[in-house]
């Protein structure tokens, strides 16, 4: 730990938007992932410009389709993969064996340069208005396709494939784009691990459940046109792109579905404060801190949705008070009292309509945390930490956690206790030493 003369910056209590959230000191896997792609695309861009290009309606054709895929990329939604059309061109021409029985001669370097080309050159609207894709998307496509190429390109050239027949060959494309799609959850999940220092197992079982969705959408659509581009040529490709883009839209207007039923919660958490019941911005604190411990714990993605749904909404049982809790503090009354509250709110959110864990979590926040689920005892926590540092000096975030600290006995859950620690710390605020 760090010695007492460090103290954190400011004199409120630790600002929970970036907690969680700020990158680590030293990212070697992303900077490894980083160099890996840069490398593949440098080699293979001066490969394909010395040696030139091979079948240029074939490169053109799926280039384009790349570019569109692209074009059409989500820029508002939270997803696992913002360019599905775009993905599935790629591991579809990376794929490609013949064009309408033609056996085609383009290798790995020249898929690898296709794809970024098109890549960057569809991105351009989005990076124009300040929404292109990072880094880690274009690291992500190019490592993947150049994983993809690499497995199929030289069998194929070297007649490997030949013996295979309808079915067995079917087989063998999923079985090798089912491969490299955990390769890049593997990739996904180092980035964001490198990104967040959020723990690497849940950020991985949250890939791995994305696959489930447009994922596996993605993954049959460039099998399929990898196949139907050898049989009858190139114009498979805008008749299997249409599935896809059916597939994204219905994903997208799935989005906007969510989006305002966050929105609904958020507001629904404002009624406390514009009833003068709590502190202007304490929901919104306790709701990203909490989500931060809440992966610091290792909480699955719908598993961190109810968490912050309920620490958004975990006092509105004080509208249902007669005479309002001073400063709206609840951590400090008596246990019996706390609990009338949670039941009121859980109350109140069960006629809201959200989801009934949700509510759960809302009605069970006050007690004891041996028989709490765990988003309730996160809530609970936090909401006290929250209080406790409220109008305070620079050694107020301290003290409050020393205070949690002495109540894990029966009030806090040591875990949570120190994993809100642990984000802390990660936002700048040093624990005196323990010498």
């Amino acid at each position: 730990m760090a010695s007492g003369g460090h103290r954190r910056r400011g004199t409120g209590p630790v600002r929970p938007g970036a907690a969680g959230r700020r990158p680590l000191r030293s990212p070697p896997v992303k900077t490894a992932i980083h160099s890996a792609a840069a490398l593949l695309a440098g080699v293979s861009l001066a490969v394909t410009l010395w040696t030139g290009l091979e079948e240029r309606s074939t490169a053109l054709a799926f280039g384009l389709l790349v570019c569109v895929g692209e074009l059409c990329r989500w820029t508002g939604a939270r997803v696992r993969e913002a360019a599905p059309l775009g993905a599935a061109g790629a591991l579809s021409y990376a794929l490609l064996g013949a064009d309408a029985g033609q056996p085609s001669h383009h290798g790995v370097t020249q898929v690898v340069t296709v794809v970024l080309a098109a890549s960057l050159l569809g991105s351009v609207p989005h990076t124009a208005r300040g929404r292109g894709p990072t880094t880690d998307h274009l690291a992500r496509r190019v490592l993947t396709v150049g994983f993809t190429a690499v497995c199929f390109q030289p069998l194929y050239n070297q007649g490997s494939f030949e013996e295979w027949g309808g079915p067995a060959y079917a087989l063998m494309l999923l079985a090798l784009l089912t491969l490299t799609a955990l390769c890049d959850c593997v990739l996904a999940a180092a980035l964001a691990r490198s990104r967040t220092g959020w723990p690497f197992g849940p950020l991985l079982r949250d890939e791995l459940r994305g696959l489930l969705g447009i994922g596996s959408a993605v993954c049959a659509t460039g099998a399929v046109m990898a196949l139907a581009v050898a049989v009858v040529g190139l114009w498979a490709l805008p008749v299997f792109s249409l599935p896809l883009l059916l597939t994204q839209l219905s994903f997208k207007r799935y989005a906007a579905v969510r989006t305002t039923y966050r929105q609904t919660i958020a507001s629904l958490a404002r009624a406390t404060e514009i009833a003068g019941c709590t502190p202007a911005g304490h929901a919104r604190r306790v709701a990203e801190l909490s989500r931060a411990v809440g992966r610091e714990l290792g909480l699955t993605r719908p598993e961190l949705a109810v968490l912050e749904s309920a620490a958004l909404m975990h006092d509105i049982g004080q509208l249902s008070l007669v005479d309002p809790v001073p400063a709206g503090a609840t951590a400090d009354l008596p246990g019996a009292e706390q609990r009338r509250i949670a039941l009121l709110g859980g109350a109140v959110v069960r006629q809201t309509g959200v989801d009934s864990a949700v509510a759960v979590v809302v009605e069970r926040q006050a007690d004891p945390y041996r028989e709490q689920p765990v988003a309730a005892r996160i809530v609970r926590a936090v909401n006290a930490y929250d209080e406790k540092v409220r109008d305070t000096g620079p050694g107020g975030p301290l003290r409050a956690l020393e205070e949690l600290r002495l109540a894990t006995a029966g009030d806090y859950a040591p875990e949570v206790v120190e994993s809100l620690a642990r984000v802390l710390a990660r936002d700048c605020l040093t624990l005196p030493s323990a010498g």
